[in-house]
């Protein structure tokens, strides 16, 4: 192999060349910034400078989140600030060895210590935007000041607005279509970035999990990705309907992969290390069968029958709030009544079954503001999911929620809701402040420390 030897002088060279490079970098983000926010107008208050200081339908400034371009502009500068670290630590090494480098370990330096920590620079650099002046002679687009919170492009551009294409106003009635995200991504924007770094056109990463896992942190909803979802290598044809309501699915059809179990005989209830604690045993369609249509002796158990006798003909459709596998909405379909079940992948493929099940399952966080129009639900129905641990506060927010979608006459059926004892008056006091119509209301302890509740109510008409 043939050696080159670097002596110190061109060594020195050369890292005068690349501090003088950084040197203008740093000028140019300076430049780059102060232009942006002072213009000399604002020194020499002349109209005729700049014109567009004096006109507050022309001021952009209120638009610049200052602390995002900051963050932004701090990010480029400690790039920058590394990349000269580590070349001056690498001279002192090639100081220390007075041997020769050999030339392919000579470019991989380049390589890996400067050309690209100088590429990633350039692209945050460039990645840098500013709200642009509305009105001005070539430029009309203005930009969101959100855009410079993130660096990975597909996420830039899934928030950027969407002008419409030939007519100024589309079928909403607006100029644009905005793409909406939690506004918890900003603080999950590590992961956030991660869930977006895709090739467009591309198979999707199986990370549904990172996926909820912003979801249940506030970044919900979820930018759209431009990739294909991944589905189980050899998935079958499901069980006609007749056979899917009672069950188990066929475990090929699930991509098994983020979860601690492989297949449907491991989520068995009797399994310790099945990898899910709430819905304990609703994998058991033996035991499922018998939900909701057997008499128990726990008062708070209500039978479906009962419940629907209560509005004959009146209950078509409803919301399952909580989590299972669907067997409520199955029992409900065989009354033909039409159930949309709430689900999170919460350790097992919840949302799976149900659909493979034949029902509908709706992916779907607290965090999130139902889908429904207002006054449009015969029913909700919630078992399971929400108990004691709620925030009272974040519980408000959801039964207003709910007050919205069901209609006037319509059940809010609570399904052995559980708390502490000392908890309850609380909780009960979340529930009556709508002043529903009681048809059935019942409490019975489940420990010593703990109570069950179940209510049957009717939401009464507010007609205004």
């Amino acid at each position: 192999m043939v050696k080159l030897c670097f002596p110190t002088c061109r060594l020195g060279r050369i890292m005068g060349w690349l501090q003088v490079v950084l040197g203008g970098l740093v000028i140019l983000v300076s430049l780059s910034t102060q232009g942006k926010l002072y213009s000399p107008g604002f020194f020499l208050h002349s109209y005729h400078i700049c014109p567009h200081l004096y006109d507050v339908k022309h001021v952009v400034l209120q638009e610049i989140d200052f602390r995002v371009l900051a963050a932004r502009v701090d990010e480029v500068l400690n790039k920058m600030e590394s990349l000269q670290e580590n070349l001056e630590s690498a001279v002192h090494r090639m100081d220390n060895n007075k041997g020769s480098i050999p030339r392919l370990e000579y470019k991989k330096f380049l390589e890996d210590e400067v050309i690209r920590p100088v590429y990633r620079a350039y692209i945050a650099l460039r990645q840098i935007r500013f709200p642009k002046i509305e009105g001005s002679e070539n430029i009309t687009i203005k930009e969101d000041p959100l855009i410079n919170t993130f660096v990975v492009e597909e996420i830039r551009k899934y928030i950027t607005p969407k002008g419409n294409r030939v007519d100024n106003i589309n079928i909403y009635g607006s100029e644009k279509i905005y793409n909406t995200i939690g506004h918890a991504c900003v603080l999950k924007k590590k992961e956030l970035e991660e869930y977006m770094d895709y090739d467009v056109g591309s198979y999707c990463k199986d990370d549904w999990n990172l996926a909820q896992k912003l979801m249940v942190h506030g970044c919900d909803p979820l930018p759209r990705r431009r990739c294909f979802a991944r589905a189980s290598k050899l998935y079958l044809r499901p069980y006609s309907i007749n056979e899917s309501l009672w069950r188990i699915p066929e475990g090929r059809n699930v991509r098994w992969s983020n979860y601690q179990c492989r297949n449907f005989e491991c989520l068995s209830g009797k399994n310790p290390k099945r990898g899910y604690s709430k819905c304990t045993g609703c994998f058991e369609m033996d035991k499922e069968k018998l939900k909701w249509i057997t008499n128990t002796t726990l008062p708070t158990d209500f039978l479906i029958q009962d419940v629907l006798s209560t509005k004959p003909g009146e209950i078509r459709i409803g919301l399952d709030f909580g989590i299972g596998t669907g067997t409520f909405a199955a029992r409900m379909r065989e009354q033909n009544v039409t159930i949309v079940s709430t689900a999170l992948n919460l350790g097992a493929p919840f949302s799976e079954t149900i659909a493979l099940r034949g029902l509908i399952p709706l992916y779907l966080t607290l965090n999130q503001r139902l889908p429904f129009f207002d006054n449009t639900m015969d029913l909700i129905h919630t078992a399971g999911f929400m108990d004691g641990w709620l925030n009272l506060q974040l519980l408000d927010f959801i039964l207003f929620d709910w007050d919205r979608v069901l209609r006037p006459g319509g059940l809010l059926w609570i399904d052995k809701f559980f708390c502490k004892r000392k908890d309850l008056d609380d909780y009960m006091y979340m529930f009556l402040q709508f002043r529903y119509r009681k048809h059935r209301w019942a409490i019975a302890p489940k420990s010593k420390d703990e109570v069950f509740l179940s209510a049957l109510l009717e939401k009464p008409p507010r007609s205004l």
